[in-house]
């Protein structure tokens, strides 16, 4: 009781505290997202495997915590002291301690992240349950746009309880009222449906997943449907912008996909956090206020 009456009333140190747990959880969100969609690959085989009468084959365990995180190249084990956020790879100069090998620069740069969204959701909120739904938000956001970057999926063992969980804040008008949440997940999903067949319609081609409908309907459980034109808006403009600026720059080809999730996520954390002052600031600018 008396730590949580100190982080009440002193905001940085509340904020500090946020901000290390935010890069804990970074580190952990690096396993989360290289094994989540590697342990989903499994099992989808394993079940190919019965649908074809044929017998599984025996794998060693693969979970989020079995095994221990090692070095891909000569299986060094992670110890506790290798394993801190930021710091440990800073002091291994970011190679295996064993065998030198380097260690990929986005780990650290995910756990800063982390961090540092983490402490702006502190800064924001301030002490209380919105601060915590803003925190598991912001890390469900993290891990949905990288693993979509990776391999162009959103697993439902995220989005589905992010949808969930923004519902259950919402039953305590936590961010916006009930009926909006409900309305919000979904406008939000069947936006993206329509779209969805519109374009396949036309075009004969899928413009999109259907985990981008689920994360749509997610952000509108969270933040209630007046908030989804802006983080459609917002998604659609810096996915054309870096999709022009690939086939431009890097001479991508047009055909080559390009995950949707990681814009919609980002659009979604914007408007979460400045939603508000950037609607204020269009309606101001259109004439409309």
């Amino acid at each position: 009781m008396v730590l949580i009456e100190f982080l009440q009333t002193s905001s940085p140190a509340f904020i500090t505290l946020v901000t290390i747990l935010g890069l804990l959880v970074g580190s952990f969100l690096n396993v989360v997202i290289h094994r989540l969609p590697l342990m989903m690959e499994r099992e989808w085989q394993c079940q190919c495997d019965e649908l074809a009468g044929k017998e599984p084959e025996a794998q060693e365990p693969f979970t989020l915590s079995v095994p221990r995180s090692r070095c891909p190249q000569c299986s060094h084990s992670i110890s506790a002291l290798e394993n801190i956020p930021v710091l440990s790879y800073l002091a291994l100069g970011g190679k295996c301690k064993q065998c030198k090998t380097p260690i990929s620069k986005r780990y650290p740069l995910i756990e800063l992240l982390s961090g540092v969204l983490s402490a702006i959701v502190a800064i924001y909120f301030g002490f209380g349950w919105a601060c915590l739904g803003g925190l598991l938000l912001t890390w469900a956001l993290i891990a949905l746009t990288f693993i979509d970057a990776d391999h162009q999926l959103l697993p439902d063992s995220i989005t589905l309880p992010l949808l969930w969980f923004g519902i259950f804040f919402n039953l305590f008008s936590v961010y916006t009222d009930l009926q909006s949440s409900v309305i919000g997940a979904l406008a939000g999903y069947l936006s993206l449906w329509f779209v969805f067949h519109g374009f396949k319609l036309a075009t004969g081609k899928e413009g999109m997943g259907y985990g981008d409908f689920k994360l749509l309907a997610a952000l509108g459980a969270w933040l209630g449907w007046s908030y989804l034109p802006t983080i459609v808006l917002l998604s659609s403009l810096v996915g054309a912008i870096v999709g022009i600026s690939l086939i431009i720059l890097r001479k991508q080809h047009r055909d080559i996909p390009i995950p949707f999730g990681p814009y919609l996520a980002a659009a979604g954390w914007i408007a979460f956090i400045w939603g508000d002052v950037i609607n204020q600031a269009y309606l101001s600018w259109s004439g409309l206020s």
